[in-house]
């Protein structure tokens, strides 16, 4: 049986949805967390396979193999990574921000779009709470629920959605999370990834067609105001299709670029192919 991960915020319920429902049944044992600990559990062997940061598919390449169909990013906008800060990000040069330690992805793009597109260096301090932070006027990265309570706490001049700058720059989606498994186990049990894999297309099928189960599951874990989370979803994207590719792709470069990841990994994904 496999252990698989999950991640813990709100935007991952239109993948998982129809396992907590029982609509479908995943063929493994589910473990919930944030994503740096998906991240560190899947390549200490304590998962086998798992939505991680794409960064950190990225760094681990040569031992995490990237799985086909799925992805958590956005087109455009994408409401739950932002940078809450006063000043814009072009004048953040030599400014301390305190980020968040449950995402690498969010992280690097920041560290991307300061250093590659703006050309300014700031420094990262991990803060346990950065929302804190965020509240007493000083630059801090939010991701997943926290994004979304500084987009309705602070003023929205202050609050800068990194997928946006992203797509303005380069014209391209964001990835922030893709699905990958250790390739000791796929070596090993490729039967039975294939059948996590069509569990997990399967359950995303089934919430992209029942989004207002999605919604009201969501509703009950973070309550918000009526219309957020339709509105919210529609925003990010969970196929891992050709314009995600290409902004994964792009992403990784520029990763190459700052010296983050050893290399260039190649973007297609390397196993198998699921039934449609």
């Amino acid at each position: 049986m496999l252990r698989s991960g999950r991640i813990i915020y709100t935007n991952d319920l239109p993948i998982y949805t129809a396992f907590d429902e029982g609509a479908v049944r995943y063929p493994g044992a589910l473990v919930a967390d944030i994503p740096s600990n998906l991240n560190a559990m899947l390549l200490d062997g304590r998962l086998d396979l798992s939505p991680i940061s794409a960064f950190h598919w990225a760094k681990h390449a040569d031992v995490l193999a990237l799985l086909p169909d799925l992805c958590i990013g956005a087109r455009n906008e994408v409401w739950s990574v932002v940078c809450v800060s006063r000043k814009p990000l072009d004048q953040l040069d030599g400014v301390t921000i305190a980020v968040t330690r449950e995402s690498a992805s969010g992280r690097n793009l920041l560290r991307v779009l300061l250093e590659r597109r703006y050309g300014v260096h700031a420094t990262f301090v991990e803060s346990a709470d950065p929302f804190s932070v965020a509240a007493r006027g000083e630059p801090a990265l939010l991701i997943g629920d926290r994004a979304i309570d500084a987009q309705q706490t602070f003023t929205p001049a202050h609050v800068h959605d990194l997928g946006k700058s992203w797509h303005e720059w380069t014209g391209l989606d964001m990835v922030f999370a893709v699905w990958a498994v250790r390739r000791d186990v796929l070596a090993q049990h490729g039967a039975e990834v294939q059948q996590a894999l069509d569990a997990l297309i399967a359950s995303q099928r089934w919430g992209s067609a029942h989004m207002d189960r999605v919604v009201a599951t969501a509703q009950q874990t973070f309550p918000r105001e009526a219309g957020y989370y339709a509105a919210y979803y529609e925003t990010l994207n969970f196929n891992f299709d050709e314009r995600a590719r290409l902004g994964l792709g792009r992403y990784v470069e520029e990763l190459f670029a700052l010296g983050a990841i050893p290399a260039i990994p190649p973007i297609a994904p390397e196993v198998l192919v699921v039934s449609r």
